[in-house]
């Protein structure tokens, strides 16, 4: 085989880096069951349907050969038995084959033990010799139910959509309040749920629910699985089949492109799904309302005992603060009555300064100016120069000398006082005492 030419405008730079190997032959060997059953059949003559018709008569003979006591149901609902075999994909696969109890948890050996007994029943020569109708189009459901239990991929994509296997929750609880306690065994009811949940995990072994004797870490553990759920459920079983002519492909990659999308939303919507039902499980979970219900009590206890010694740290900080405003209250009190106290003393001075300038005064007046009264103005003038001279010790002193004395003994004392204060040189102005 030789390459073809390079284009005449080619003008790029071209450089071997090698040479191709001389060529080799080697024998090429078609191998495998699928390409046995085409072998024969081409050999044979037969078409696709005479095929399978052969290969079931087989089976109906190792059926009939073998006595076995599965629990496979060959009594099919007549409206399964009617089916249109174009939409087969809209059966109960399992079913079709008798194995309902089953399901998921069928083994390949009780899927082909299942099918051997569904084609010795239904197989439409075994029909036409006990004179029943013929049912050739359920016959190719079972052929197709089986074909696909048996590739591992197929059936895995039809477990992911078969709701037959799915167990619902159990309903809401009419009461709004989180204390009232559940009108099921929640055990009971949430248990199969889990369990057939977990036929979706990538990992395994998958934690059980457990009891109500369930340590706190292990129903955390349980829950932690759930919320971080590694689910291989996929949803191409419900895709749009893709024509298989390729005259229109750009009808083809639309409708690949759509079911591209679909498959991606039914798998948001199924995440959703399964984790609204964790969270309402959690929820309504007796054992964490119950570990919830200690926490709170444990806390509000630990609260209760802080706020109890806050409480007496406050009661105390209350009562000295108390002690502290009364103590300056009281302080504030004393300094008032002190202050109104000296107020009234040094009026009190005051008052009597006043009345002992008057009482020397008047002393000098009542006496008659000491019978000098020509001399009163000079006299008044000594007077008020002496009482500027006194301090207040003095002042009353004289005043009490001379308030209500007669004139000699008046006159003797400011005399007395007026020499004293000129000698001190206090005063030196005096024109009629002291003289």
């Amino acid at each position: 085989m030789s390459l073809p030419a390079l284009p005449k405008d080619f003008s790029g730079d071209f450089k071997p880096v090698a040479k191709y190997s001389a060529a080799i032959k080697r024998p090429v060997e078609p191998v495998g069951q699928y390409f046995l059953a085409h072998a024969t059949r081409t050999l044979r003559g037969h078409t696709w349907s005479e095929y399978e018709k052969i290969e079931a008569q087989k089976n109906v003979k190792k059926v009939e050969e073998t006595n076995d006591d599965d629990d496979f149901d060959t009594n099919q609902d007549p409206e399964l038995l009617a089916h249109d075999p174009r939409e087969w994909k809209e059966c109960d696969l399992y079913a079709v084959l008798g194995l309902q109890k089953y399901r998921y948890k069928a083994t390949e050996d009780q899927i082909i033990r299942a099918h051997r007994k569904q084609v010795l029943v239904h197989h439409p020569d075994k029909k036409s010799a006990k004179g029943g109708l013929n049912q050739d189009g359920f016959f190719k459901i079972i052929q197709k139910a089986y074909e696909l239990m048996l590739d591992p991929t197929k059936r895995r994509q039809f477990d992911s959509v078969d709701k037959e296997a799915d167990v619902l929750p159990p309903p809401k609880p009419k009461s709004k309040s989180k204390d009232d306690p559940l009108p099921y065994d929640f055990y009971k009811a949430w248990g199969p749920v889990f369990d057939s949940e977990a036929r979706f995990s990538n990992k395994k072994p998958v934690p059980s629910l457990g009891t109500a004797e369930s340590t706190k870490k292990e129903i955390d553990l349980f829950y932690k699985f759930w919320q971080n759920f590694d689910s291989w459920r996929s949803f191409e079983f419900l895709d749009e089949d893709v024509p298989d002519d390729t005259s229109n492909r750009d009808h083809k990659r639309y409708i690949e492109k759509k079911n591209n999308s679909a498959r991606k939303k039914k798998k948001t919507e199924d995440n959703r799904r399964l984790a609204d039902l964790v969270k309402r499980a959690s929820l309504e979970d007796p054992r964490i309302k119950a570990f919830k219900k200690s926490e709170k009590e444990a806390k509000e206890a630990k609260k209760k005992q802080k706020n109890a010694g806050a409480d007496k740290a406050a009661a105390e900080a209350k009562a000295k603060k108390e002690a502290e405003e009364k103590a300056a209250a009281e302080a504030a009190l004393a300094a008032s009555a002190a202050k109104v106290s000296n107020k009234k003393a040094k009026e009190a001075a005051k008052n009597a300064k006043k009345k002992n300038k008057r009482n020397i005064r008047n002393a000098v007046k009542d006496n008659g100016y000491f019978g000098a009264s020509d001399k009163a103005t000079i006299i008044d003038a000594d007077v008020e120069t002496l009482i500027d001279a006194f301090d207040d010790v003095k002042l009353g002193e004289v005043a009490g000398k001379v308030h209500g004395s007669d004139a000699a003994t008046a006159k003797a004392a400011l005399d007395a006082v007026a020499k004293e204060l000129t000698a001190s040189g206090k005063v030196s102005s005096l024109k009629y005492f002291g003289a």
